[in-house]
């Protein structure tokens, strides 16, 4: 029987990177892909194939692609993970920098999986993983572009999940918590960056300064218990739609369910 092929985007850290490992042990023939290839050398001594990919950039996306198809005639698992965490006030962040935040996070999804989907449909199968948050559910302070981008993830899943089905083809959203990466750190950064001599300066430090406290901290659910989630989704006959895992993200979203919008923001004000 022939080995299933799977491409994971952003697989040059955290998640993707434990991702492609997990796969590449369950017996997948594996593409890691990512801007930064030198960091995915690791990847490669696994036997784990590894290729360039922007997920910004249109030549880039369609060569990552069709270089795998040519090489093994399919793409029966696409993992969507590249992304990242802008954070700002509204106010504050350049919309240069808003649109890059939905390119990367919603748009670079949408067309990966735009040219994957022949193949999985000419095939009749294919697992399409959709990595979202909790942060899709819940907000957090400063985070209005970044939470777009993962509610708009969402409800993209949602409608192509429904369009593909007939093709023998999974739509599955991965909400991760708090993930034991650098995304917290980086969030952080970009936060007080934009924030400077600003109206929100000192709420939006009192902010970073908690990211970086929760993202140093030993709370955190480490990005193998994602990959393993992951792993599960892709092999199983019938997926769930939503794999909600990780530390924070149960307990949070219940309680969106439970109070009002106000009472909500409350409680993250405190926590934020």
């Amino acid at each position: 029987m022939k080995k299933k092929v799977a491409l994971i985007t952003g697989a040059s850290a955290g998640i993707g990177k434990e991702t492609a490992i997990e796969l590449k042990n369950r017996g997948f023939i594996v593409y890691g892909a990512a801007r930064r290839t030198e960091k995915m050398k690791d990847l490669s001594d696994l036997g784990i194939h590894t290729i360039s990919l922007d997920v910004t950039n249109e030549e880039s996306m369609v060569n990552c692609v069709n270089e795998i198809l040519e090489k093994e005639g399919q793409i029966d698992v696409l993992v969507n993970n590249a992304g990242y965490g802008s954070y700002g006030a509204v106010e504050d962040v350049p919309m240069e920098e808003a649109r890059r935040q939905v390119e990367v996070n919603l748009f670079g999804l949408a067309r990966m999986t735009q040219l994957v989907l022949p193949s999985m449909r000419k095939n009749q199968f294919g697992k399409i993983v959709n990595v979202s948050s909790m942060g899709g559910k819940v907000w957090t302070s400063f985070g209005g572009w970044y939470h777009a981008t993962k509610f708009a993830v969402e409800g993209f899943s949602d409608c192509l999940r429904m369009e593909v089905e007939p093709f023998g083809i999974d739509v599955i959203v991965v909400e991760p918590g708090g993930i034991a990466t650098d995304w917290g750190i980086i969030a952080a950064e970009n936060l007080r960056k934009v924030s400077v001599d600003g109206a929100y300066e000192k709420a939006a430090n009192k902010s970073a300064d908690n990211m970086v406290k929760t993202y140093t901290g030993t709370l955190l659910t480490k990005p193998e218990a994602i990959a393993r989630c992951i792993g599960k989704a892709v092999t199983v006959k019938r997926p769930k739609t939503r794999y909600l895992i990780g530390f924070g993200a149960k307990p949070m979203v219940f309680l969106k369910t439970i109070f009002s919008d106000r009472m909500f923001d409350k409680i993250i004000k405190r926590f934020s």
